[in-house]
Formats: structure tokens, sequence, C-alpha cells
């Protein structure tokens, strides 16, 4: 949601100087997606929440999207399509239809397809996180969630989720809360459940949603952090919103993932995770840190603050051609997507995705597993403390940065 992006191809050259591998876009606008052609960056796609119930009665609406939307040709890549977003969390109405949606598109794509078909949530569907063992849905969630978890299991697509560790400090600003969520030295916080101490805020989100997949007994799907991010500005009243807190917070999760070094509960396992957001987002409304999340400045393409995440050391490119006109539809929204986004309304944004360990790119440049997200839930625990969605229609296509050291 901003009136000064850039044109979508000198986003895509942005990006290819950095580590960055993957993208999530949060819609379909064809300009986005045929800027990547080439760049050897793969992108996830998003479907919308109004989308929803059209793709779960008409397999022929979903046959269509997909014909519409994934490219004929094998450039760019497609890794992933995200069907809806935070929908269990924010918009309940449509959980009976969520899955149906999923197996119509998963159904409609081409035979041997390896793209992923998911649904991203939420820290909101956990009833419990805190400590990370305790893990575990909300039981009213299960009609909805059981035959998802199960979809996921048989199509060997990953459940995605959108930890916030910012939020978490928001709701506990003492120091010692910062440095766990900023990964800092700090003593740690021991989990007497599982015997395991964690240093980090991010571990622990990730292990509680661990813990609860395992206790529904579907420790064979993997988890994809969708977005997660730190704004480096806020108003008064918003504690921690600091492009220092924000630099720390990014150049430490992007060294922690590099490490490989895994959460204490799956150990020398790096989680893909997507960072939101690449740009900030002048004109969307809320907290002024809803606007800046951004890890790049729109004018200049030089990043915000020191990320980690630069080839050969630079701050990103020079300056951007003419910035692209104000956005008007980018994402070509189907009329269905005049309802409400039950989360985060990013703006022509995409995510990036960091370079996966053993992958040719990983051997070529250093390795990032950072991504960008969107939305969240306000969560009793600390541990699960989220972004609180956003009642707005995505009326701009996304550009939500994912990086991906896997």
């Amino acid at each position: 949601m901003a009136d000064n992006l850039p044109p979508p191809s000198s986003t895509a050259r942005l990006l290819q100087s950095t580590t960055i591998t993957k993208v999530r876009l949060y819609g379909t606008d064809p300009a986005v997606i045929s800027a990547f052609a080439g760049t050897g960056i793969s992108l996830m796609l998003g479907a919308a929440n109004g989308d929803i119930p059209n793709f779960a009665s008409s397999p022929a609406a979903a046959a269509a999207w997909v014909a519409a939307h994934l490219p004929s040709s094998s450039s760019p890549a497609i890794s992933a399509v995200s069907v809806g977003n935070e929908v269990l969390f924010g918009n309940p109405a449509l959980a009976s239809q969520l899955v149906p949606a999923l197996q119509n598109i998963y159904s409609a794509l081409p035979p041997n397809s390896s793209v992923k078909v998911s649904t991203v949530h939420a820290m909101g569907v956990l009833a419990s996180s805190d400590p990370p063992s305790s893990g575990v849905f909300k039981p009213e969630l299960a009609a909805a969630l059981d035959p998802l978890l199960a979809f996921l299991s048989k199509t060997g697509s990953p459940f995605l989720i959108n930890p916030y560790p910012y939020f978490a400090y928001q709701s506990d600003p003492r120091p010692e809360t910062l440095a766990f969520c900023l990964f800092q030295p700090n003593a740690g916080r021991p989990d007497a459940g599982s015997g395991l101490t964690y240093t980090n805020m991010f571990d622990a989100q990730v292990d509680a949603v661990r813990a609860a997949l395992d206790a529904k007994g579907y420790k064979d799907v993997e988890i994809v952090v969708a977005e997660t991010g730190w704004p480096h500005n806020g108003g008064p009243d918003e504690a921690g919103a600091t492009v220092e807190n924000a630099r720390a917070f990014v150049a430490n999760l992007v060294s922690h993932l590099r490490s490989l070094a895994g959460t204490p509960r799956v150990p020398e396992k790096s989680v893909d995770t997507y960072l939101f957001a690449v740009y900030d987002e002048d004109l969307k409304p809320g907290q002024p840190s809803e606007k800046s999340f951004g890890l790049f400045q729109t004018s200049s393409l030089a990043e915000t603050y020191p990320t980690g995440l630069m080839r050969n050391g630079t701050n990103g490119l020079g300056p951007a051609m003419a910035p692209a006109p104000s956005p008007t539809l980018p994402i070509r929204p189907s009329p269905a997507l005049a309802s409400p986004a039950p989360a985060r309304v990013p703006g022509q944004q995409p995510k990036v995705a960091p370079v996966q360990p053993g992958s040719a790119a990983a051997a070529a440049a250093p390795s990032t597993q950072c991504t960008s997200g969107a939305a969240g839930c306000h969560n009793p625990s600390a541990a699960v403390l989220s972004r609180t969605p956003s009642a707005l229609a995505i009326l701009t296509g996304a550009w939500l940065m994912c990086f991906l050291l896997c």
C-alpha cells in the first residue's frame, strides 16, 4: 500500500544483488511475476481470502485461476501457492471451505508439478505456546485443522506460520525480553517440559508450532515461516520500533539461519523464513510501525539498515528508474476480493527467501534464510504474540521478501 514504489523490474534487479532466492507475493500481478523471469528467484503466489468460496465450490474456477496465473514457461519458477492468509484466525466463516479450495487448486496443477499448495496461519491458531513444549492448537479449530494437516501431509506441503517476536516484546517491554527477541546475549529461558533452554524468541515460537504439529501426529509436515520482521520506526507508544532494533533482529536472524543451528527442538535444520518486507508502505493505515517494515528504500534502492543480505558487501543498488505510477489494482483481484482481508494487508511488496543449504546458489554465495511476512495475532503468551490482523481489502500487490537458507 504505497504510491512511491519502483517498477517491478527495478525490484527484481535489486533482489538479484542479494542472497535472496525466493520471493512471496500476496497476489498475482502479471507485471511483477514476469519481472522475475530469468532471475533465478522463485515465487510463492498468493490467492486472496475472497477467492476461497469460489475455489471450494468450483473445480473449474480453481483450474481457471491456475491457468491464468501460473506461468506457462519454467521461468520464473513457482515454488508454492498460498490460498488465503490467516483464514482460521481472522475469517473463521471460511474455515470449512479452506481445504476444498486447496484441494481444487492442487488438482488443477499440471501432472507431476512440484508446486506446493498451502495456506498461511497466524500464531493465534495455538492455544498454548509458553513454554514451547506446551504448544498445542486451539481445540475449536480441530474441525478445520485436522483435514488441513492431513492434506499437507499427503501432498508434502508445508505449514505456513507468521511469528513476530516484535509483538512479543511490545506486550512485555523489559530489557531482558528485548535481548531475548533480538538474539542478543541473555540468561536463556528453560523449558521444564522438554529440558531444553531457549536463547531467542524466534526459536521458541517456531518450536511451539512444531510441538503442536507433533502432538497432532504430523511430524512429517515441515514448517515455513511465511512472515517475520521488525519495524524500524514507530509511534511514542510503540516500544522497540527503532532502526537499531530492526537491524539487530534482521541481521541476527539472518546469521542464526545461516548457521544451520536449527532450533533446540529440531537442531541442525534451519527453517525456511520469509522477511517482511521489501519496502515501507506509506499509504498503510494504522500505527506508524505498520508502515515501517521495509528493508530497502524505494527511491535509492539502498538498504534501510545493514542486513547482511547483500552480495559483495554493497548496501543496495543505485537509484531506481522512474517510479512506477501510483498502483491502481496491481493484483487484479476478482470481485470477491472486495471483502476485507483478515491479515496484514501489504502493499506492492514481495517477500524474499534465503538461499537453501546445499543448493547451487548456496555454494555460490552466502546463504540466508529470512523471510518477510505480514500479519499475526495477539496471543496471551509472549512466545506466540504476532501481528494483529488488519481488516483491509488488498488493493495492490504485496512485495514480501523471503530469504531462504535451506
